[in-house]
């Protein structure tokens, strides 16, 4: 499918596809350690999209999958969906939850017979065995990331149920000792164990930062919305910028600052509130 870039006039980068021309240097900021992963938008270009069969008039830029010495417990990826495009069945595994992220576009879902209509920046958590469908019904093209990541069930609790939402209607919380400078949106319920992972956006003002290195058993996805900044990743320092993704494996350290001029702000995907299974 030939589609032409997204001129996205929303707050979330969703600017994908192309191709260089011979004259451009080959180096990018494209990297594959054994802790972590980075994908810069400069490497989303046509050819290596990727078609899902459940999808039609849709291509996508997968930018994690379980691989062995990476980032084991999700698959997260970047779909584009042209006017009439959609799916009926989206989720060919029935034991896979979902979580959905808008950043351009408008996606007309389906979930269990009740129609929502979202637009940039509107979310959608998709339970495991769920019956939903998903269908561009606008004139443009729609971007969104597409979260998957098979569910744990929890003995004595109830799998969660669908939630439906936009990030900009959440009140995001400030965290301690930073005078609201780093702030946390959560869309999934953290304190909810039904829940077994999380999906935040995380705010950094110009000069904020994560002052020590995280070093933790979440495993992340970073897809930079907006802005700039430094990632601390293991031993390294990485700078990245509005389009970039990063994969973090278990136990990466990690920190970062803002670097301006504008918020440094970040679609954040963790594991958590289960046991370590053994």
């Amino acid at each position: 499918m030939t589609v032409p870039a997204i001129q996205n006039s929303a707050s979330y980068y969703a600017n994908f596809g192309g191709h260089p021309p011979q004259s451009d240097l080959l180096t990018d900021r494209a990297i594959v350690t054994e802790a972590y992963t980075v994908i810069p938008k400069g490497v989303l270009r046509d050819i290596v999209t990727s078609v899902f069969p459940e999808w039609t008039n849709t291509r996508a830029w997968v930018l994690n999958r379980p691989v062995a010495g990476g980032a084991t417990t999700f698959a997260q990826s970047i779909v584009e969906v042209a006017p009439g495009g959609g799916a009926t069945k989206p989720e060919p595994q029935a034991e896979v939850q979902g979580f959905i992220f808008v950043l351009t576009g408008q996606l007309t879902l389906i979930i269990e017979g009740t129609e929502h209509v979202l637009e940039d920046g509107g979310y959608a958590y998709l339970p495991a065995g769920s019956t939903w469908s998903a269908r561009n019904d606008g004139t443009e093209l729609t971007s969104f990331h597409w979260l998957r990541k098979r569910y744990e069930p929890l003995a004595g609790v109830d799998a969660p149920g669908p939630v439906v939402g936009n990030e900009r209607d959440v009140e995001p919380g400030a965290m301690p000792g930073t005078d609201g400078k780093w702030r946390t949106t959560r869309m999934l319920d953290p304190d909810d164990v039904a829940f077994d992972f999380g999906v935040n956006i995380v705010t950094f003002e110009p000069g904020a930062s994560i002052p020590f290195a995280e070093t933790h058993v979440m495993e992340h996805g970073l897809y930079v919305l907006e802005g700039k900044g430094v990632y601390r990743l293991n031993g390294d320092w990485v700078e990245v910028e509005a389009g970039d993704y990063m994969s973090l494996r278990a136990f990466c350290p990690q920190a970062c600052y803002a670097g301006g001029p504008d918020n440094f702000r970040y679609l954040l995907y963790k594991d958590q509130n289960r046991q370590v299974a053994l």
